[in-house]
């Protein structure tokens, strides 16, 4: 019983000791303070503080701090896309994340395109099949996934935040073809008078990216990924900036650098095709976006 006793109160006690700590780390409700701290205490926790560094030159939020943040809204961006993307197998070649690393290059692309936005951290969980049992993707190992209402109230608190910045246009995309229902179902809720909120469905366009790589010569073979989980057009998307992430140099070691009849292992080539998919791609999303931002939302 006193070892009972003593175990409850250890444990009231741990809980009060770091309620109290995380209370002392976050920033107090009088209209001054922010940064996680107080600003009687700190200058740099004082919400009209100064920049003490550079501009920086970033447009993903979690690279920039609360102050270049603040700055850049201040300078008009107030525009906000939400990438999402997946844990999924992909074949022999691509790693896991295959929709996270090309969201990294392009929302950084259609982002600097805009020239007013910024990119919100990927969002690497989405719907990817059942648990229990085990349907979709969730039949192969490594696949991570969450349910549909999940990643809906995900997408909800991540939008819902932004937007209580003072981020007035809001847009998602995604990388796989599943994550567009959700997101325009949460977009469809966050809109307003003040808010445009939309699900960018054009961004989703590697039918087009096949086409287009077919115009240049560049894929010929019928079959575009050799039934694997793959394209000519996502490992060139990826390779741009994550070369070991298709495992490039691995392939051409051991002669497995092609997919349908394209080869990989002329690198000059590859940076060069990987800038065609993803210049079409930017421009695609870029013109989307504006034509909703000039509808003053999306088409109902």
């Amino acid at each position: 019983m006193t070892f009972s006793i003593s175990r409850t109160l250890l444990a009231a006690a741990l809980t009060a000791a770091f309620s109290t700590a995380a209370l002392a780390q976050v920033s107090p409700n009088d209209g001054k303070s922010m940064g996680g701290g107080d600003c009687a205490k700190n200058k740099y926790n004082c919400k009209d503080v100064a920049n003490p560094l550079p501009k920086t030159d970033t447009v993903w939020l979690e690279k920039m701090t609360w102050i270049d943040v603040r700055d850049a809204m201040a300078a008009g961006k107030k525009t906000v896309i939400i990438p999402t993307g997946g844990m999924e197998p992909n074949g022999p070649w691509l790693t896991l994340g295959k929709h996270n690393w090309v969201l990294e290059t392009n929302c950084e692309a259609i982002a600097k395109a805009l020239g007013d936005a910024l990119c919100a951290p990927v969002v690497k969980f989405v719907p990817e099949g059942g648990i229990e049992p085990k349907t979709g993707h969730m039949t192969t190992m490594g696949t991570i996934t969450v349910s549909q209402a999940t990643y809906e109230a995900l997408l909800g608190d991540i939008a819902g935040s932004l937007k209580a910045h003072g981020f007035d246009k809001i847009f998602f995309i995604g990388d796989s073809g599943g994550n567009m229902k959700g997101a325009g179902v949460v977009s469809q809720k966050l809109g307003d008078a003040k808010t445009i909120a939309a699900v960018i469905p054009e961004y989703y366009n590697y039918d087009n990216v096949e086409k287009m790589l077919r115009e240049k010569g560049v894929l010929k073979q019928q079959d575009p990924n050799e039934g694997l989980h793959d394209s000519v057009g996502i490992t060139l998307n990826i390779l741009a900036a994550h070369p070991s992430e298709v495992r490039l140099d691995e392939r051409i070691k051991t002669n497995t650098a092609t997919l349908a009849g394209v080869s990989f292992a002329d690198k000059a080539a590859n940076q060069r095709w990987a800038k065609d998919v993803i210049d079409f791609r930017t421009k695609v999303t870029v013109e989307a976006i504006k034509k909703v931002i000039a509808a003053k939302g999306p088409a109902k």
